[in-house]
């Protein structure tokens, strides 16, 4: 049965909330598809309407989850119990501020939670625009190492469990892409530091990653401070190396996704090496390098699974190689 509508002078439309509890209306619409936190009514025209106590329980609700707790471990409590915690977290709280930011972290685990919620439900409803301003919103708010780590790639991992399982449909599956490769690509493009010294090219193996994949890969060399040159997709081997060469860089990273037992993968590789000059160092990213490390042991390359191998193996490189001031021959974006 519908919530019977109260008087209207008690009830708030949903920008008076957002603007009380500092609640996005995303995230307020997620909160409450996913964990009735409140049952808002409807006025005749079908605006949500809430009430005073629908707005202190969100605002008791966003002060507990800003302890360290996620949204789904607090949303069944009643809102006496909400208060009882945050009494009892009252003076841990004082000590985090005294010590800085030592609460700093589960914050932004909450935040970064939220985000991710909102994004899923944006792309289930279909909606590119609120997607784009979600993504950007957590730009902002996240290091890009945390926005590429709680955001992009579970992001991009729910979408292709969605996809397989049949939740959703291949049309959200594109738009999807469309807007987080929008955003990515303006990741790697503010992230670059204008004195940065070293170049880095970007590019996928032939067909053997999605164009997604790689520009995650360049957003992570970028926030690490290398100055990254995306070059697309699917670029012929020959083309790559001409761009190392035309820009003098020292680092080609190919982002790599094929099944185990492709047969075309050393010898593009091999090809790749043996067209790049001995001082380029070609490093391999991706799921599957492990899966096919065996293989391609012995084509100059160095095989890497995961963000977390590439931010360690360029650091190192960052490291042992000398800095080199050079002017730009052109801009490559």
């Amino acid at each position: 049965m519908p919530k019977r509508e109260p008087h209207p002078a008690a009830l708030h439309p949903i920008q008076v909330v957002t603007r009380r509890t500092g609640v996005s209306a995303d995230v307020l619409r997620v909160w409450e598809k996913r964990y009735a936190v409140v049952t808002p009514v409807r006025s005749t025209s079908g605006r949500r309407l809430y009430s005073d106590a629908d707005i202190e329980r969100l605002r008791l609700m966003v002060q507990a989850t800003r302890t360290g707790r996620t949204i789904g471990q607090v949303a069944a409590l009643p809102s006496e119990a909400l208060v009882e915690l945050l009494d009892e977290k009252a003076p841990a709280e004082r000590l985090s501020l005294r010590r800085g930011r030592a609460d700093a972290t589960p914050r932004l685990q909450a935040a970064a939670g939220d985000l991710f919620e909102a994004c899923i439900d944006a792309i289930a409803r279909f909606d590119a625009v609120t997607l784009d301003l979600l993504l950007r919103r957590a730009v902002v708010a996240l290091s890009a190492d945390d926005f590429l780590d709680a955001i992009v790639l579970p992001l991009v991992e729910q979408l292709r469990v969605q996809l397989l399982d049949g939740s959703l449909r291949r049309p959200h599956g594109h738009l999807a892409h469309a807007v987080l490769r929008r955003v990515l690509d303006h990741v790697v493009a503010t992230a670059i530091a204008p004195l940065a010294l070293r170049d880095v090219v970007v590019t996928t193996l032939g067909d053997h990653a999605a164009e997604l994949d790689a520009l995650i890969v360049a957003a992570a060399t970028a926030a690490d401070g290398w100055r990254v040159t995306y070059v697309g997709p699917r670029v012929p081997a020959d083309d790559v190396a001409e761009t190392l060469e035309l820009l003098d860089a020292r680092v080609l990273i190919l982002s790599l996704a094929a099944p185990p037992g492709d047969r075309e993968i050393p010898r593009e590789l091999r090809r790749l090496r043996a067209l790049l000059s001995a001082q380029v160092e070609l490093l391999v990213v991706g799921a599957t390098p492990d899966v096919h490390r065996s293989s391609i042991v012995g084509t100059g390359v160095t095989p890497l699974a995961g963000l977390g191998a590439l931010r360690a193996h360029l650091r190192d490189l960052r490291g042992a190689t000398p800095r080199v001031s050079r002017p730009r021959a052109s801009s490559r974006r």
